[in-house]
């Protein structure tokens, strides 16, 4: 099947097409139908499996239906809640690429920037929007975000959220959203606790799980060591002098540690810079 035979606005077949996109991944075809259909779904996918398509298209498609009514300061229609402002904006960039042509308003919320410009743009109307959940809170709270209208809401990474601390973001947004609505959740991964919030949130849904052809590049070597928690920045620093020819990224679980790591590595002469939430976005 190709993307030429979803029931979808034309406009948007054109840009699928000028995107270079020909046939549906598995998890396109096995979402895009449901989802037309005003289903919920529950999807267990990777990262390079094609989610971002598979919600974007047919919200798109919703919009674009309903865009030659007339409206003024109208609030958004499909609500995308993300757990990083990177992802929010790769969603955006879908969004626009597919959109493009029709007449639907798209923005992102996220925190790091300041929020006046998102205000403006929220009270000039929008149809999509793409939050982080502590900037989505706060200008829902101020009352510049309206979720009254919302008929879609997705959640991208839930998984992601949960490990980030996000849960009880995502039972408060349950409460202020509306009660009929269609709920599309994606995660990476399934297990007791992501199960749990997300039957909190769908109704009825299509359960679909999806594992990409090639999880791992070809191009990519892997090797596991085991060293003590004393030995490791000795370790590091060894790693980094045998290999001098090449760049590293060395993640760590906190902030602290990761200056920690930076000022080790200074001391014996390696180059490093620590990269985190704590560090202005500007200089990341």
């Amino acid at each position: 099947m190709k993307f030429r035979d979803f029931p979808v606005e034309e406009k948007i077949k054109i840009n699928i097409e000028r995107m270079g996109w020909n046939r549906p991944t598995d998890i396109q075809y096995k979402v895009i139908f449901p989802v037309l259909k005003g289903e919920d779904v529950l999807a267990i996918a990777q990262t390079g499996t094609g989610k971002t398509a598979s919600f974007v298209i047919p919200t798109v498609h919703f919009v674009a239906q309903g865009s030659s009514k007339k409206y003024q300061q109208k609030s958004p229609e499909v609500l995308v809640m993300v757990p990083t402002r990177e992802l929010s904006e790769q969603i955006r960039d879908v969004y626009v690429e597919i959109a493009k042509g029709l007449d639907v308003k798209i923005m992102t919320l996220m925190g790091g920037v300041e929020q006046d410009a998102q205000i403006e743009q929220l009270k000039k109307g929008v149809d999509i929007v793409i939050a982080t959940p502590g900037r989505m809170f706060d200008l829902v709270s101020q009352g510049y975000l309206k979720l009254d209208s919302i008929k879609t809401v997705v959640l991208d990474e839930a998984d992601h959220m949960l490990d980030l601390g996000f849960i009880k973001d995502i039972r408060d947004l349950n409460k202020k959203l509306p009660r009929k609505r269609q709920t599309l959740f994606f995660s990476a991964t399934i297990d007791k606790d992501i199960k749990k919030i997300a039957y909190e949130l769908v109704k009825n849904a299509i359960r679909i799980q999806i594992s990409p052809k090639n999880p791992v590049a070809k191009n990519i070597e892997h090797s596991v060591t085991n060293v003590e928690m004393d030995d490791k920045r000795f370790f590091l620093e060894n790693l980094v002098k045998e290999n001098e020819d090449k760049k590293m990224i060395a993640f760590v679980r906190t902030k602290v540690r990761a200056e920690r790591v930076v000022k080790a590595m200074e001391r014996v002469g390696v180059k490093s810079e620590a990269l985190h939430g704590g560090v202005p976005q500007d200089e990341r």
